[in-house]
């Protein structure tokens, strides 16, 4: 279906390779925090609009989120490949977004060559700069401000160590708990204190002990960010963040009372009070498109790609929420060798490496092939929308 589309959109990857993968290996070499992807931003922006991509910078008035668009002709079907491009704190690029700026980008030209041919179908191509995926929500932001709501389908490549169709990236709802107390010298007076990190404490066993009640696809992690000033004070104030994960969003929601219940029992047991806030946006959990992922599994296995069944939870991320509003998928994609995981400085360096590159573009090419069949044949988007619509999945 469509192959000389398809041609058009290989060649033009091709033909722009070593440029995408210069653009890569500068995100990846200037590793930038959500919210402050100034340089990754300037590099993106500047590359579509040199290749002809109308181009909205700082779109929708978030600094470092962007959109890149063209169109043969308007009020057409529009699909929307989407870019990350935050790396994490201290050990940069460890979850590959430098390379799902590339895939993104190399994608959206490959259709827009597409699109550009005689004869080709009509349509419209965006490519979406979402920023901060990495806790803060950058989708959900933009989801809110209306970025999604012109786009009938949605999806990007994410890689990890091996190639999964349809990962399970379960919900998250993230929270900072602070217990109060009160002050005291820890060897003269420490009748006259009350222990805050001993409240710390006391909620972390809690939290531990539920675990055993839970499903095993349910996620429950935490640190103490705060145990105190000095050890001769009892301390006054301590804080926690957690993360609270599972396979859907009503799970999410069932869970979370229990959770509060381990906080609010350790303040009770030692005289504290307690704070629990929900800093960042929660993500829903990543309902992949199953008449997306068929028409993307095909064209990847035209490209030489095979895949593992994994039901295993892997990390949470905004697309959830993206999916949750329209048709989307968030296929995985090997690097490396399968040895080395997201979130690992080993991970970061395969991230820079050439297998890396050269997989990447392999999985752009099987992006711009599907988006080409929904162009091709408007049935199969409907068809997606019609899966969409049913909301069994979302349950």
């Amino acid at each position: 279906m469509g192959t000389e589309f398809k041609s058009r959109a290989n060649l033009e990857i091709e033909r722009y390779s070593q440029e995408l993968n210069k653009v890569g290996e500068e995100i990846w070499s200037n590793p930038e925090l959500g919210f402050e992807e100034y340089k990754a931003h300037e590099i993106l922006t500047d590359f579509l609009e040199q290749k002809g991509f109308h181009v909205d910078r700082s779109y929708l008035g978030i600094s470092t989120a962007f959109r890149a668009t063209f169109e043969n002709q308007a009020k057409t079907s529009n699909i929307c490949v989407v870019c990350e491009y935050d790396a994490l704190p201290e050990i940069g690029h460890a979850c590959g977004h430098n390379l799902i700026a590339e895939a993104g980008i190399a994608a959206g030209l490959g259709i827009k060559a597409a699109l550009e041919g005689n004869g080709a179908p009509k349509g419209r191509i965006t490519v979406m700069g979402t920023p901060a995926e990495e806790g803060l929500g950058g989708k959900v932001k933009l989801i809110e401000k209306g970025a999604f709501d012109d786009v009938d389908v949605a999806m990007m490549a994410h890689p990890c160590p091996t190639n999964i169709l349809e990962p399970v990236c379960p919900a998250i709802v993230q929270v900072e708990v602070t217990f109060n107390g009160k002050a005291a010298h820890a060897a003269a007076f420490p009748w006259e204190g009350i222990n805050a990190l001993d409240a710390a404490i006391l909620a972390y066993n809690n939290v531990s002990v539920l675990r055993q009640q839970l499903k095993p696809t349910i996620r429950i992690h935490g640190i103490i960010t705060n145990g105190g000033a000095k050890p001769n004070i009892i301390p006054e104030q301590s804080a926690m963040e957690y993360c609270i994960r599972a396979t859907k969003r009503k799970e999410v929601l069932e869970l979370m009372p229990k959770v509060i219940a381990c906080f609010e029992a350790a303040a009770k047991a030692t005289g504290c009070t307690v704070d629990v806030k929900e800093p960042h946006p929660s993500y829903d959990d990543m309902v992949h498109n199953k008449v997306v992922s068929r028409l993307y599994k095909t064209n990847s296995e035209k490209l030489g790609m095979t895949f593992v069944e994994s039901p295993e939870p892997k990390g949470s991320t905004d697309m959830g929420n993206v999916s949750h509003m329209i048709p989307a998928i968030q296929p995985g994609y090997h690097i490396g060798d399968g040895t080395q995981v997201n979130h690992t400085r080993d991970f970061t360096t395969v991230a820079n490496m050439p297998m890396a590159y050269l997989n990447t573009l392999t999985v752009a090419k099987a992006m711009a092939m599907t988006a080409i069949d929904l162009f091709v044949n408007p049935e199969l988007l409907q068809q997606a929308k019609k899966f969409f619509n049913e909301k069994a999945q979302f349950l």
